[in-house]
């Protein structure tokens, strides 16, 4: 069966290469499914998981935002971040989780709510990865 050559990076330099025989991930106007021989396209991530499937195993990444680039026969994805599930400190993530929840109940004038929201996002995602 045909592979697709998966490679994640980051600006930290690269998380993630090898095989596998399909990808899911979010893009901003919806969830993706991308097999070998998919059409070439380019797409906004948002703060998601990416599913890597190959065979019967499946691997999880956090990913906070980025881009998927799509050949027929290698994804690229340029991510702010990604993380795999045994990278993940769960203690730090669930701190950061309390602590964007906390801002977001506040009724102070200096808060930014949107950015809390997505601190609140991205370590929701990676608590949902790591578990």
């Amino acid at each position: 069966m045909k592979t697709l050559t998966v490679s994640v990076v980051t600006p930290d330099g690269p998380v993630l290469e090898d095989g596998f025989d399909m990808v899911s991930c979010k893009a901003e106007n919806g969830e993706l499914g991308i097999l070998p021989g998919h059409i070439p396209m380019v797409a906004p991530l948002t703060i998601s998981s990416v599913r890597l499937k190959h065979d019967d195993n499946i691997k999880n990444l956090a990913v906070s935002g980025g881009f998927l680039e799509v050949r027929p026969d290698n994804v690229t994805i340029l991510a702010q971040t990604a993380e795999k599930p045994v990278d993940i400190d769960v203690e730090r993530a669930e701190k950061a989780k309390q602590r964007a929840e906390r801002r977001l109940q506040s009724k102070q004038d200096d808060v930014d709510f949107q950015r809390a929201a997505s601190a609140l996002k991205r370590a929701m995602n990676r608590l949902d990865i790591a578990r």
